[in-house]
């Protein structure tokens, strides 16, 4: 695949605004020089501790059991411990938020009453059937299961076994939920208000698949129906046999449940094994009716807290986070995307976890360059944009005149930073919104996604850069021979998108339909994010024709925004305004009152020669019937508006000399007595800090 040359013209040709001459000068020269921290809707930074106690655990309420739409027994009762305190051998489990249901011979040790499970199970039965009834019962089940230990074919159609017609509705529910959670290789039947049983040949099926104790734990875990709650098969190292039971266990249940592989490492062996997950899938609304997660005791736990991260992507961070509290990426919201290389602060919200399990893996996030601090229980997830902007704290280093620029370098840092303090700066998207790599960048991906082309955005993702590690053997192995059961044996574990990606691609194929479900590997905020990335290169190529063809004029058929107080992207159409002939004339509106859309189903354009551009680019990209929206992948792309020009906030600045400054990475090449800035500064959300000092110092950041 042929390098994006276009790329650096690109971002080189970006248009200033100021006339300012400028300066040389290297940031990010480590993360400790450029640090962001998040400023939440209140206007506080979300690096300040929090004073009052978080959480209290007395006070954590612990989940019921169940919560059934009819009445039924909750036949489970088992044992609850922190994923934390189970032993390294526990193999099969299965969760409800932080609460792990141990099996076999463990689970009996931890019931209080001494009663074993089975005992209290034939207690319910036996509450509900005379003894004959049971003892037929028992023999019918102990029956099959003996012809399916021996191997024995069943010929003709199933057994059956009537338990009776049970007139009582009560009392019909909890005989099927009892005798399924005692025989879970039986099944239930109602008909005519009679129960049937007969043999669960599904059970059978799984037998020959996984052990059978793993296929009777599954199949209770199945009927108890808990919202919320996951079951882990045993690690399983043979890829084609996870594979397998990803296949049966959607094939059967696809409409039921959902499957995940995770990394689970393995500390006596100092190696990671892979385990197939199972989950329920969420429910919509039904008939007016809360779901049960949102009932008064069963709701769904959401635990706020600061990420604090240094030189880690975030989607790296999440996945991480993710494999040590046990959830899917996707159960994870933010406000904002954070930079890599740098120190980030910011609030994140994690669904099913509480706030104490949080504050378990603290000691082993710390490894990866992560922390996290004020830990809280809220109400709901995060949005984007749902905070007020970002504070920047940047250093600077090895401070330069422009070329032939005989002038004191002092004095040009002054006139720019006072320069764009007072006019503002171009407010382009910055260039980590597109990728770094310069091979393949993440607009192209958007691009093949909102024109349907799956497999082809699942190459460009793939592609690798012209590199020689690990990832991008592992890439280069992929595009060579389309083979992604082998390129997962090649990629590292942390690439945990990648990894997603490919397993899916292994399930179900490099099919078109195969495709689609890879990319739902991914969670919708990083699915849309590829679509945004290629609005946000049009938005930006838009705002540098808008500027090179009209200056800083306000003319006939611009938008304008009437908010003089917007500070973000999500304002109606309603606040959209489109400049007549006479106000254009009249002067009426000041450039920093102009807007340009970003691309979507439900914007207007310019009615000028910007208006037109924007046209001809979508027909150039073969966009021109394009609805935004991509059914396939639930992603829809309704638009909004971005102003042109952004003004940086509490700015302050001071010149000094390195050796005053407290270097975590020094250059030996820099001279001692080299300058460096110190800046620092807020922005809206949405705007980029590495755009600002672009305008600032009139060079490439």
């Amino acid at each position: 695949m042929e390098e994006d040359t276009d790329y650096r013209i690109r971002f080189s040709s970006l248009c200033f605004f100021n006339d300012h001459v400028g300066f040389h000068g290297t940031i990010k020269s480590s993360p400790s020089d450029f640090i962001v921290t998040e400023i939440d809707e209140q206007g506080q930074l979300v690096n300040k501790t929090i004073d009052e106690p978080i959480f209290k655990i007395n006070e954590i309420q612990p989940e019921p059991n169940n919560f059934p739409k009819k009445p039924k027994l909750d036949l489970q009762n088992l044992s609850f411990e922190d994923g934390r305190k189970q032993e390294v051998n526990t193999l099969v489990k299965y969760t409800d938020g932080d609460q792990n249901h141990q099996s076999g011979s463990e689970k009996e040790d931890t019931i209080s009453d001494g009663t074993s499970e089975c005992e209290e199970k034939a207690d319910v039965l036996s509450s509900f059937l005379d003894e004959k009834t049971h003892d037929l019962l028992n023999h019918f089940a102990c029956g099959i299961k003996e012809k399916w230990l021996s191997k024995t074919e069943l010929i003709g159609p199933p057994p059956e076994f009537s338990i009776g017609r049970i007139l009582d509705k009560n009392q019909r529910a909890s005989l099927h939920s009892g005798i399924r959670q005692k025989f879970p290789f039986l099944i239930t039947v109602g008909k005519n208000s009679e129960i049937i049983v007969k043999p669960n040949l599904e059970y059978k099926e799984l037998c020959h698949l996984v052990s059978e104790e793993e296929a009777f734990d599954f199949f209770k875990y199945l009927d108890a129906k808990k919202e919320n709650s996951k079951f882990t098969f045993k690690p399983d190292a043979n890829k084609g046999h996870r594979k397998a039971v990803h296949h049966f266990v959607n094939k059967k249940f696809g409409n039921l449940v959902e499957t995940k592989s995770f990394s689970e490492m393995n500390c006596s062996a100092g190696n990671s094994n892979v385990v197939v997950t199972v989950r329920f899938r969420e429910k919509a609304h039904k008939r007016g009716k809360r779901p049960l997660t949102e009932c008064q005791g069963g709701k769904v736990i959401y635990t706020a807290f600061t990420l604090r991260k240094e030189n880690l992507e975030m989607f790296e961070a999440i996945g991480f986070l993710a494999i040590k509290l046990g959830v899917i990426p996707s159960d994870f919201s933010y406000a904002g995307l954070k930079d890599k290389k740098a120190i980030t602060y910011q609030t994140m919200v994690v669904r099913k976890v509480t706030p104490e399990r949080l504050k378990n893996i603290e000691k082993e996030i710390e490894k990866k360059r992560m922390n996290v601090f004020n830990i809280r229980s809220v109400d709901d997830s995060l949005r984007l944009g749902q905070l007020k902007g970002n504070h920047f704290d940047i250093v600077i280093r090895n401070l330069k005149k422009q070329i032939d620029d005989s002038a004191n370098l002092r004095e040009r840092i002054s006139e720019a930073i006072e320069n764009v303090k007072k006019k503002g700066f171009v407010n382009y998207y910055g260039p980590q919104r597109f990728g770094k790599g310069r091979k393949v960048h993440t607009d192209r991906i958007g691009l093949a996604l909102l024109k349907n082309e799956m497999a082809k955005a699942i190459k460009l993702f793939l592609t690798p850069e012209d590199l020689d590690d690990p990832v991008n053997r592992a890439k280069k192995y992929y595009l060579q021979t389309e083979d992604a059961k082998g390129t997962l044996s090649l990629m590292p574990e942390f690439k945990v998108r990648e990894r997603a990606l490919l397993e899916a691609l292994h399930r179900f194929g490099m099919t078109e339909e195969g495709c689609i479900q890879a990319w739902f590997s991914l969670p919708h905020s990083m699915r849309i994010f590829y679509v945004h990335a290629y609005t946000s290169k049009i938005w930006n190529e838009a705002v540098s024709y808008r500027l090179a063809t009209y200056g800083a004029r306000v003319v006939e058929g611009d938008l304008v925004c009437f908010d003089e107080d917007v500070d973000d992207e999500n304002f109606p159409n309603s606040k959209v305004h489109l400049v007549t002939e006479e106000e254009g004339s009249a002067n009426t509106y000041a450039i920093h009152q102009v807007v340009l859309p970003i691309l979507g189903y439900n914007i207007q354009y310019p009615k000028n020669k910007v208006g037109q551009w924007y046209h001809d680019i979508l027909s150039s990209d073969g966009l021109q019937t394009c609805r935004f929206k991509v059914p396939a992948l639930k992603l829809n792309v309704p638009g909004c508006y971005r102003q042109i020009l952004k003004h940086p906030r509490n700015l302050s600045y001071q010149v000094i000399e390195d050796h005053d400054i407290d270097v975590k990475m020094k250059d030996p090449h820099l001279d001692e007595a080299a300058l460096s800035l110190l800046i620092s500064f807020d922005l809206d959300s949405s705007c980029y800090a590495t755009v600002c000092l672009k305008e600032i110092m009139k060079h490439d950041v």
